[in-house]
């Protein structure tokens, strides 16, 4: 084994799991000083990695979910397997990135010892660790992987960069020091009601703050948009901006960030943009930003079943956080600077 080994990092989730890995990288940089890192994620994921100087090279590989496309992996693999990797680390558990890990072929192979998924997915690594204890911060659950190797992070505050090339192009879109709402999530059980950010929007519009609107652009989070314009037809709305790298580069721009638990939320948390988190469904525990430039605020106890996607209470948790609690959080971040 070289002093200065290549080491690749897979992770095969989603855009808030590549952000919580971050911290884990971050610590193989430093327990590797001299080492060669590259990352292999999802093609949609890799913008958020690509502007990290502590990366060598970010490998996005072309993916639809459920299917496998070999004509179009199949040839990052074979680029990946010529280089020949030392070592490899599989943060996603899950089949696909455990296949990669063995196909890939590096010397050593870490990943976590499940008993679930592909059968054989334990034989694709020849290095593994237990499962991490549940409760755990994602971040440090993925960091715990890195106990193979004997590697602990310092810091488990995500980190990422905005592409400086787009810093005009976003000054365009949105000015400095505008406060960035987001008012959807992957499931409609993590969104706070459009009733209270109307109400949010108008506390902090009369306490003379600049306020701007942002969603996914899927027909149900646009229907939520059309709500909000309905009910407050002043609020400022930013167009949707397909574009991950702009998307970055404006949400860089934003004086405070306020969402449901969505990836956005840690897009900006890891951006170094001060955030406020609406948690119900999803522990705050597991998933909230890290950072004494956060806060989270919580509703009523959840009742909703885990796999559900919307919630089917009389009393939604989310809708029992009051308007007044957010407005009084934004308050105390613009005050502490």
């Amino acid at each position: 084994m070289t002093e200065a080994p290549k080491i690749l990092a897979i992770q095969f989730k989603y855009f808030g799991d590549a952000v919580l890995m971050t911290p884990a990288l971050r610590a193989m940089r430093g327990h590797f000083p001299e080492s060669e890192l590259h990352v292999l994620v999802p093609e949609e994921v890799a913008p958020l990695l690509q502007h990290l100087p502590w990366l060598n090279r970010v490998w996005p590989m072309p993916r639809r979910r459920g299917r496998v496309n070999l004509s179009q992996t199949w040839p990052v693999i074979r680029a990946l397997r010529r280089k020949r990797f030392d070592r490899s680390v599989d943060f996603g558990g899950n089949d696909r990135g455990a296949i990669s890990s063995l196909f890939i072929g590096a010397r050593l192979r870490l990943g976590l010892d499940e008993g679930r998924g592909y059968l054989r997915r334990r034989l694709c690594y020849n290095q593994r660790v237990p499962t991490a204890p549940a409760g755990l911060h994602e971040s440090a659950r993925l960091a715990q992987v890195l106990s193979g190797w004997g590697i602990t992070p310092s810091s488990l505050e995500s980190e990422i960069r905005a592409d400086p090339a787009m810093e005009a192009s976003a000054e365009e879109l949105l000015p400095a020091g505008t406060i960035v709402c987001h008012i959807a999530a992957s499931q409609p059980k993590k969104e706070w009601p459009v009733a209270h950010w109307v109400v949010f929007y108008q506390m902090a519009a009369k306490a003379g703050c600049r306020l701007a609107f942002t969603t996914a652009k899927g027909a149900r989070e646009q229907s939520l948009m059309e709500e909000l314009k309905r009910s407050a037809p002043q609020a400022p709305i930013l167009p949707v901006i397909p574009d991950l790298g702009l998307f970055l580069a404006v949400l860089k721009q934003a004086a405070v960030f306020v969402s449901g638990d969505t990836g956005p939320l840690h897009f900006a948390a890891a951006l170094s943009v001060p955030t406020i988190g609406l948690f119900g469904p999803s522990s705050p525990a597991q998933w909230a930003p890290l950072g004494k430039r956060h806060r989270v605020l919580t509703g009523s106890p959840c009742r909703c079943d885990g796999d559900t996607q919307v919630c089917y209470s009389a009393n939604h948790c989310l809708a029992a956080l009051p308007p007044g609690r957010v407005f009084a959080a934004l308050q105390n971040i613009l005050k502490s600077g």
